[in-house]
């Protein structure tokens, strides 16, 4: 399937640009919208990366949209440890957030990019991440008595890794991150994205996804929303819902969509983050 028609408009309306940090390390973001309107940080799935949000982005009419290709994706910098930590990738994020100048944004994380919204919310507090909206999840599996189920999944997702490479892997993954109604433009994209994986990136974010709980956000100062695809077989609505409830967070479902609803439902997407964004203001309000 061509993609011809995505990567230009990409590379014309959501170009990438690369951000240099104090500690000599890079990060590389895609950028659209006025500098001057209020900022949402969008942050990828395991799979995935900036571009993904491509049609989310461009619908986010007056807002400035920045997404993040996360440590070891993209031509973003690799973290030093080989199994880093929640705290690693909030630490990076909080140096981008500096780097920008960006105080009081929305934090928006798709799966894995959920783990690491809330680890920055946790970790740095809310004066620079006002609000979280978490779009299908990860839980991760650094809960106690879970080391069975840990080592499981590391296990699998490296061992498919080393047997399939990067190619394999995204030769099928449409078929598990969208619903069946999916177009075939929208495939195409899913497995443009996952095609662009750096294994070592890749590696370090399964240690992530592994050593992560996303419980450890309860009590977060900032208040937080959860969302899912109605057809997400890979964080399920009930799952998410659960999470919700111990976040004590709102929760809703996102109609005709799979795990990646920012690429199978954008423009839904984009309306609950700039709900979400809006209601910023409120909170400052209030506070």
């Amino acid at each position: 399937m061509d993609t011809s028609a995505d990567t230009a408009l990409l590379d014309s309306a959501f170009p990438a640009q690369r951000i240099a940090l104090a500690d000599g390390s890079q990060l590389a973001v895609r950028r659209c919208g006025d500098a001057r309107a209020p900022a949402v940080v969008l942050l990828h799935g395991i799979s995935s990366g900036a571009a993904s949000w491509l049609h989310t982005a461009l619908r986010l009419d007056g807002l400035q949209a920045i997404a993040w290709d996360a440590p070891g994706y993209g031509d973003s910098s690799p973290l030093a440890a080989a199994e880093p930590t929640d705290a690693d990738y909030a630490v990076r994020l909080e140096a981008l957030l500096q780097a920008l100048d960006l105080r009081r944004c929305l934090l928006v994380g798709h799966s894995l990019g959920a783990l690491m919204a809330a680890a920055h919310a946790r970790i740095h507090g809310a004066a620079r991440g006002a609000r979280l909206v978490l779009i299908s999840p990860a839980g991760g599996y650094g809960q106690d008595g879970n080391a069975a189920a840990r080592e499981r999944v590391q296990r699998e997702r490296l061992a498919a890794l080393d047997q399939h490479g990067v190619a394999g892997l995204a030769a099928a993954i449409d078929q598990r991150l969208l619903s069946p109604e999916a177009s075939d433009a929208q495939r195409a994209w899913v497995r443009w994205n996952t095609a662009r994986l750096h294994a070592g990136g890749y590696r370090q974010a399964v240690a992530l996804l592994c050593a992560s709980d996303l419980g450890r956000a309860q009590g977060l100062a900032q208040p937080v929303e959860v969302h899912c695809g109605a057809a997400d077989v890979v964080t399920p609505p009930e799952a998410c819902r659960r999470w919700a409830e111990r976040l004590g967070a709102p929760y809703a479902e996102i109609a005709g969509a799979g795990h990646a609803s920012p690429i199978e439902q954008p423009q839904a997407v984009a309306r609950l983050i700039a709900q979400a964004a809006a209601r910023i203001q409120g909170d400052a309000h209030h506070a």
